[in-house]
């Protein structure tokens, strides 16, 4: 399994992994964000992005305030910036949007450790759900994703999962 701690793993990837890096690397997004943990998360590390896919780098704040300041400091230049807070599943979150080329940068924070959120545990479990069924898995997931279904659903109806589609997938680590 790749080191997903270190987004180095992402020079070896395919095209759109390679131009992530880059874009992250020349932007130094994540020693702009290493006070927070940043991880980064979602579909693009793990080869099932679509078009439209962005970047998402899950943090963990200790100071909400010091995170929000981290991040209007760093990236409110940058187009499109928008910086909400909102609770998600119960726990106070900040998320913060923009466009660093052509990528989108969504930037989640929660004072919940970042190895510890679901966003960073889903997708562990979908790696290893990849790893398991290999390229027909991936290619029916990224097929629904086309389709407009989320990440989390699309495992979930292609694996039978019944119940909450991001319950059913945490519940599936211990076996994944």
């Amino acid at each position: 399994m790749p080191n997903f701690e270190d987004i180095a793993y992402l020079q070896s990837g395919n095209e759109r992994q390679r131009a992530a890096y880059e874009v992250l690397l020349k932007y130094e997004v994540m020693q702009k964000l290493a006070p927070f943990d940043p991880l980064l998360a979602g579909t693009i590390p793990i080869g099932i992005d679509v078009a439209q896919s962005d970047l998402d780098i899950i943090c963990c704040w200790k100071s909400k305030t010091d995170f929000r300041q981290a991040l209007l400091l760093h990236f409110s230049a940058c187009p499109g910036f928008v910086l909400r807070e909102r609770a998600i599943r119960g726990q106070e979150s900040i998320v913060a949007s923009f466009w660093l080329d052509d990528f989108e940068v969504e930037v989640f924070g929660q004072s919940t450790p970042s190895r510890e959120q679901h966003a960073y545990r889903h997708m562990l479990v979908e790696y290893k759900l990849l790893q398991k069924y290999d390229e027909p898995l991936r290619q029916q997931v990224v097929h629904l994703k086309k389709q407009g279904v989320k990440t989390e659903p699309a495992f979930a109806r292609l694996l039978n999962l019944p119940g909450d589609p991001y319950e059913a997938l945490l519940r599936l680590e211990e076996r994944a």
